[in-house]
């Protein structure tokens, strides 16, 4: 996972592996917290939706494809 870190770590994802493939963020349409997680829904640069979570307390990304 590649992140913009700011103030804080994993402020906005700009990439991340997907089935062994980087994939670029288009865009985030979405960015929310949780307790303990960061939550963003991101649209990559191929046009795929997805979910990504970062757990703070286990500091571990994961990512979750949305298919409309």
């Amino acid at each position: 996972m590649k992140c913009y870190s700011g103030y804080v770590y994993a402020e906005e994802p700009r990439s991340f592996v997907w089935q062994e493939k980087e994939l670029g963020i288009k865009s985030v349409e979405k960015a929310w917290q949780e307790p303990s997680k960061r939550l963003f829904r991101v649209v990559t640069e191929d046009g795929k939706l997805f979910e990504l979570c970062y757990n703070e307390a286990d500091d571990r990304w994961s990512a979750v494809e949305l298919v409309l």
